[in-house]
Formats: structure tokens, C-alpha cells, sequence
């Protein structure tokens, strides 16, 4: 008999019987922490669940750092008659995770490079979150594009740590990876859960712990180094960091870097 039949079985059964769970949306994962929320964050998410996808090295900064997190929907998709629905959806998992949402007063908004400009100079952000700029989807790829393009017409004194993401393509040369215990990863499944109407036509939310599992193995070579001796991580995500500075890209890791729970601060204390 194969002796791994077992443990696939259990995989199988468990999604299937995740697919019945609810969360209690009213009942934030956990709140903000009490340190320096001077410092802020903001995420660039081309649709309304996609902070969540990649949120993890977010949701750390926050916990582990006290960051002020603030996500900005690029767009509300394409779907017109669902805008409403996903803006409520939006407003739920972001309240779970204890993040801020900025948004137009009125409508439902597509954000032009104007509009990226005014937000980076309300925020003053210390790190900014966007797609890498392959990363498959044409909204997610136009939303990496935008951000740039709002980044080159800032002054030339303003200056910030740039984190890409992927998840539809997946980089050639992350350099960082982020590693999550089981509670992240459960209060990151739970949050994009309250996407309820885009996980009940696909149930994306119970595959990220797999998605994750894998970017250990992929991150254990692509960060670590071909060859290398890969982290004892269950789960991690892959993220390429760069300094946005004197209007272009930095590099400020010779080297891709793992970075276990609780380890944080001296990473970002560096850049």
C-alpha cells in the first residue's frame, strides 16, 4: 500500500470540508498594533481580495511593527453590477485584518496616474505594495505600470521601499521570502473568504495554503540560492524589495533573504 495515500486523502477531505466554513466578519483576526502607526503602508491591489492574496508581509508589518496599513483598490473590476458587492466585500476583510481602505468620496474608481500622484503625497508612505510587472493578468500588469509612472513624476527627494508581489506569474528573481505560521495563514484564508461572491464561483481562499507551501520550495532556491539549504518553513510568499530613489529603482539586498516569524525589524531597519 502506498504510505502517502492517507496523507493526500486528507488534503482532499479537509478542502472539502473547509468549503462549509464561515467567518464571523464583525470579529476582527486581531487588532492593530500599538506601536508607531506614523509609519505607512500602502498597498496598490489591482482588485478588491488581491490585498489579501499577497497581504502576508503586510499583515507581519503590521503586527510585528506597528505599520499602518492602508490599501488602495486600483479597481473595483470589470463587472459593473458587482462593483457594490465586491466595495462591501473589500470593506469586510479588510476590517478583519484591521487595515484602512483608501477610496474615491463617490463612485467606484479606476485609478489614473494622477490620482496615484495625490495619494502618494497624502501618504508619504514609507513602503509601498504593487505587481511585479509579469505578473500575467493585464490588470494586475497595468497596475505595476501605473504605479511606476506615478512614481517617476514625484519630486526627486521623495524616496520609499518598493515590494513587488505575484501570484498569476510568478518572478524570475524574488529576493525576499516571507515566512507565516499557521495563524497568518488562517487569518489571511479567512479575510479573502468575506470576498464571498468571487470564492463561490471559485474557492481560491482554501488553495492559499498549498500556493504558500510551494513558495517555500520555490523560494528555498530562487531566495536562497540554487543549491542551497532550504528553511524548515510550512508556508511562506516570495516578494522582490527595492528602494524607489533619486526617481529609479535601488538595489539595497546583495542577497535574497528568508525571513522567519519574529524577524522583521532588522530586515526594514536596513533599507
Amino acid at each position: 500500500m502506498n504510505p502517502y495515500l492517507e496523507f493526500v486523502q486528507s488534503i482532499v477531505a479537509d478542502v472539502q470540508k473547509a468549503k462549509m466554513l464561515n467567518v464571523d466578519a464583525t470579529s476582527p483576526s486581531r487588532i492593530a498594533s500599538d506601536g508607531d502607526v506614523a509609519s505607512t503602508v500602502l498597498l496598490f491591489s489591482p482588485h478588491p481580495d488581491d490585498e489579501c492574496i499577497t497581504g502576508l508581509l503586510p499583515l507581519r508589518l503590521m503586527r510585528e511593527a506597528g505599520k499602518r496599513i492602508v490599501n488602495v483598490p486600483v479597481t473595483f473590476g470589470s463587472n459593473v453590477e458587482r462593483q457594490a458587492g465586491r466595495a462591501a466585500e473589500l470593506e469586510a476583510a479588510c476590517g478583519y485584518l484591521g487595515w484602512e481602505i483608501f477610496r474615491e468620496e463617490e463612485g467606484f474608481q479606476s485609478l489614473e496616474v494622477s490620482d496615484v500622484v495625490s495619494i502618494l503625497e497624502k501618504f508619504q508612505p514609507e513602503i509601498v505594495f504593487m505587481p511585479h510587472s509579469k505578473d500575467w493578468n493585464s490588470r494586475h500588469i497595468s497596475t505595476h505600470f501605473l504605479v511606476v509612472e506615478a512614481l517617476e513624476k514625484m519630486p526627486a527627494d521623495f524616496s520609499c521601499t518598493v515590494v513587488e508581489t505575484e501570484y498569476w506569474g510568478a518572478m524570475d528573481d524574488p529576493n525576499l521570502m516571507i515566512e507565516a505560521d499557521a495563524q497568518l495563514v488562517a487569518d489571511l484564508v479567512a479575510a479573502i473568504s468575506l470576498h464571498t461572491e468571487e470564492v463561490a464561483r471559485n474557492p481560491y481562499h482554501l488553495l492559499l495554503p498549498a500556493w504558500m507551501q510551494d513558495n517555500v520550495r520555490r523560494g528555498g532556491e530562487l531566495v536562497g540560492g540554487q543549491g542551497g539549504e532550504v528553511p524548515d518553513f510550512s508556508f511562506a510568499t516570495l516578494y522582490r524589495l527595492r528602494k524607489w530613489e533619486n526617481g529609479q529603482f535601488v538595489q539595497t539586498l546583495e542577497n535574497g533573504k528568508t525571513v522567519p516569524s519574529g524577524a522583521l525589524d532588522p530586515i526594514f531597519q536596513e533599507q
